[in-house]
Parts: structure tokens; sequence; C-alpha cells
């Protein structure tokens, strides 16, 4: 789709901050956009979330829409790279998961399984509560996949920094989940340094 003179216009109402501009925006792109996602995820739940995180990020980065040549191109990327990370997150946990249950000791069944896939809500949990800066560390390299030197660039510190950040998020991962879950700790241990690794 060719962005036309009322296209850019629009943008540039979105730009100053104009929300029926935004509203607008959004009735323009969400059914093309929510069909893309969906074909990429096979998931109307994944297409619905993802859609809603793009376009809260083109309202909070609003500003930078200035540089921005072809405003198309630019929400799909967004929502494509939005929908590979939520994929590859889910795709660690199911594996995550797989691998508990494949490991638990023999006898430990129903409550207990259940119990380990409740991991996946401390482990977010465990993310939740980090500070800021190590919460975004985590998430650039666990979630995204960058280097130290990637999430160096990205937030403007020093790789040592990133380094110093990502091993306290861990170390504070681990311990919530000692903390929440004792019982399956045993056999999860081996897991969870895989996932984090």
């Amino acid at each position: 789709m060719q962005q036309s003179i009322n296209g850019n216009e629009l943008i540039m109402r979105v730009v100053q901050g104009d929300d029926i501009a935004f509203a607008q925006l959004f009735r323009q792109y969400k059914n093309k956009l929510y069909s893309f996602i969906f074909h990429l995820s096979g998931s109307a739940t994944i297409a619905e979330d993802v859609l809603q995180d793009v376009f809260l990020k083109v309202w909070r980065d609003r500003d930078q829409l200035t540089g921005i040549d072809n405003f198309n191109a630019y929400l799909y990327r967004m929502a494509q790279n939005t929908a590979i990370n939520v994929l590859r997150r889910q795709s660690r946990e199911a594996l995550l998961l797989n691998e508990v249950q494949r490991l638990a000791p023999e006898g430990v069944h129903g409550d207990e399984l259940l119990a380990a896939k409740e991991v996946r809500t401390a482990l977010q949990q465990a993310i939740n509560n980090l500070p800021p800066q190590q919460r975004k560390v985590y998430q650039l390299g666990k979630e995204q996949g960058l280097t130290y030197e990637q999430i160096s660039s990205s937030l403007g510190i020093t790789t040592s920094t990133v380094r110093n950040h990502m091993v306290q998020a861990l170390k504070a991962i681990r311990e919530y989940i000692a903390l929440h879950f004792p019982t399956l700790l045993i056999y999860l241990v081996p897991m969870l340094a895989m996932m984090m690794a």
C-alpha cells in the first residue's frame, strides 16, 4: 500500500500527539496487519496481542515516525519481529516443559507435573520483578537474542555493565524459582540452566 499525502499528514498528526489521528491510523491498518500476524503465528491470541503491542510501540515512540520513509514497511517489519520474538519465547518454554516431563522422576504425576507447568508463570514473574535495567538486559539478550555488544549499543552502557546486569538477573531468577518451587528445583535446575545459557 503506497502512502498518500493524506497518509503522511495523518502520521504527522500522530507525531504531534493527536489521539484521534492515531485511532484513525489504527483503523486503517488493523485488519490487514492482524491477518499478516495471524498468517505468521497461526494463533488468534498471538495476533491480537502482537497487534496491540505494535500500536502501543507506535504511540509510545511516535516522535521517531518523522524519520521513517515508508511507514507501511516499518509497521509490518515491527509486527513480524514482535511475532517472531513471541514465538521464540513460547518455543523455549515448550522445550523446557517437555524436558521437565521427560526427566521427571518416576512417581511424579498429576499435581506435580501441573506445578512444573507453572514454572512458566514463575519465570515471567521473576523477570517482571527484576530492576528495570536488569530486566531490559535480560529481555534483549535472552528473549530477543542480542549479543552483549548489541545490548551495550542499544542501551548506551558498557559491555561489562551488560554482563554484570545479566549475571545479577540470572541469579535473581534462580533465587525466585528456588523460593517458589523448592520441591521441583532438584530436577528443574538443569533445564533452567539450559534455558538461561
